[in-house]
């Protein structure tokens, strides 16, 4: 089978979520298939690999004035493909990098949607009708979850249930890779990872942990991510919470795995999820997952984890202070939690991504 992936991610970004999403499904296809990657990058970085991975280069024209590069180049690009039979094109993103829409395909379509983020938090963002389009031309769709699918029926009701197949996603790191060199605090501490955007909620759990401080002063909160703006630079001075956090800009798989085994708990307080790939990473590599019961993040933590009202920092604060008061607990919530981690996995996300596939070619 030939699959033809529009690389628009890969100009978006060098890494991320949705970058190892089609690392795993592109890496996992059968030895028989062929797929086939686009792209205008002229080198090779974090590509998937495949024994038989081809790659299709859009080369810019750069001609003055820019329009007309920007008018000529959807026709360069699109005949580069046009002239090549293939099975399924399965688009990175809801754009492509001919800046066409993506019904312009001529053969069947797959999209991932991964969740309604900029539809709920930011409504005017163009990514809304770019997605709107896609959705509506897909012949197929795959949801990270339940909750997405659910979403995308409300939000577009006309569309079709049968066209809709859930697939989860997976952890590619566990306690197996958290045995290294790599520092983590001295002291006890919680532990969050990712993006602090305003849904994240970041805010509300500061103001938790600072509950906590008042009971047990040396517990710790590391915060693996970007450095902290202003806003939460004053607020953590507020809630004079200089003292009790540790910062690490990055962190590589190996040393995330200890971070999270290492730790009391990871928390998760985000208001809004597609998926949650954080607490079932924290689950395989044996901590326990403290996260929001909002979306799709039950779905992934189920009875492995404990779950809080995001919007009552009284209820986080009751539950980060459960586990200092009851260490038995943690530990059984720990083996709980591994357990659950099993559940998912990234050979069964492509064996369902490969179904639909076939469904659609034939």
């Amino acid at each position: 089978m030939r699959i033809l992936y529009d690389g628009q991610i890969y100009g978006m970004q060098t890494a991320g979520g949705i970058n190892r999403y089609f690392a795993n499904i592109i890496g996992r296809l059968p030895q028989d298939f062929v797929p086939t990657l686009t792209t205008c990058q002229p080198h090779k970085v974090n590509y998937p690999t495949h024994p038989k991975l081809k790659t299709i280069f859009y080369k810019r024209f750069g001609f003055r004035p820019g329009r007309l590069s920007y008018w000529l180049e959807p026709y360069y690009f699109r005949a580069l493909t046009s002239f090549q039979n293939f099975n399924v094109v399965h688009p990175t993103y809801y754009s492509l990098l001919t800046r066409q829409e993506i019904k312009s395909y001529r053969f069947p379509i797959v999209l991932t949607v991964w969740d309604m983020i900029h539809e709920i938090f930011a409504p005017d963002d163009i990514q809304v009708e770019q997605k709107r389009r896609a959705v509506l031309a897909a012949q197929s769709i795959l949801c990270i979850s339940n909750n997405t699918k659910k979403d995308i029926l409300e939000r577009y009701p006309s569309l079709s249930e049968e066209k809709i197949t859930v697939t989860y996603l997976a952890s590619e790191i566990d306690y197996s890779l958290s045995y290294g060199s790599e520092p983590v605090p001295a002291h006890p501490y919680y532990l969050y990872v990712g993006s602090r955007a305003s849904y994240k909620n970041f805010d509300g759990f500061l103001t938790a942990f600072a509950k906590v401080i008042s009971k047990y002063s040396d517990i710790k909160l590391c915060v693996v991510g970007s450095l902290f703006n202003s806003t939460e630079q004053q607020l953590i001075y507020n809630l004079k919470l200089s003292d009790h956090i540790e910062h690490y800009g990055y962190a590589s798989d190996c040393h995330l795995a200890k971070l999270y085994r290492c730790s009391i708990a990871f928390v998760y307080p985000s208001l809004y999820e597609g998926f949650g790939i954080p607490p079932l990473e924290a689950m395989s590599c044996g901590t326990v997952a403290i996260a929001s019961n909002t979306s799709s993040i039950p779905e992934v933590v189920g009875n492995g984890g404990l779950l809080f009202d995001p919007k009552s920092t009284s209820d986080l604060t009751e539950i980060l202070l459960f586990l200092l008061d009851n260490p038995a607990e943690r530990e059984r919530l720990v083996a709980r939690g591994l357990e659950r981690s099993k559940i998912f996995s990234w050979d069964q996300t492509v064996a369902q991504t490969l179904e639909v596939y076939r469904s659609i070619a034939n």
